[in-house]
């Protein structure tokens, strides 16, 4: 198995866990109805209140028809509202409703105590140092490489 394979597999694992942690947390909180998926999305209209939902898409990195289906889910579970941009008609911001703001108060209770127990787990340090890893490598894969260079970052030959 090739590195790259191998460390995307770990990524996916280590993801999975930490979703799963937090979603049981929150589930202990009487938020019962979510899946991984909204919680990143929920992350960022939490840290980002107001964000229109290209600005939401883009920093999940997902398509529009995937935003649209989750923002209308969690419309519909309560957790979100939509308002006209005053500025652009055509462009929706997002916020969280009173729901949503208890969910959030959970949300990073949640992301508190994984973060506590990690750390007892690993050290500061060390997470520290694996967030500037992840950092580096997702900003070198993702910055804005000419097309020749991007094909020497993936070239498989």
């Amino acid at each position: 198995m090739s590195k790259i394979s191998s460390i995307g597999g770990l990524l996916k694992k280590i993801y999975r866990s930490y979703s799963n942690a937090l979603l049981q947390a929150l589930e202990l909180k009487g938020f019962t109805d979510l899946r991984p998926s909204f919680l990143e999305v929920l992350l960022v209209i939490c840290e980002n209140p107001g964000s229109s939902i290209r600005d939401i898409g883009r920093n999940c990195e997902l398509k529009k028809q995937t935003m649209t289906s989750h923002l209308n889910e969690l419309e519909k579970r309560g957790y979100i509202k939509r308002q006209i941009n005053l500025e652009d008609k055509r462009e929706q911001n997002i916020f969280l409703n009173d729901y949503g703001d208890r969910f959030k108060l959970a949300l990073f209770e949640g992301i508190e105590s994984i973060e506590r127990n990690y750390a007892r787990a690993f050290g500061d340090v060390e997470l520290e140092r694996m967030e500037s890893i992840l950092l580096r490598f997702h900003g070198r894969i993702n910055s804005h490489q000419s097309p020749s260079q991007s094909h020497a970052l993936f070239d498989t030959s």
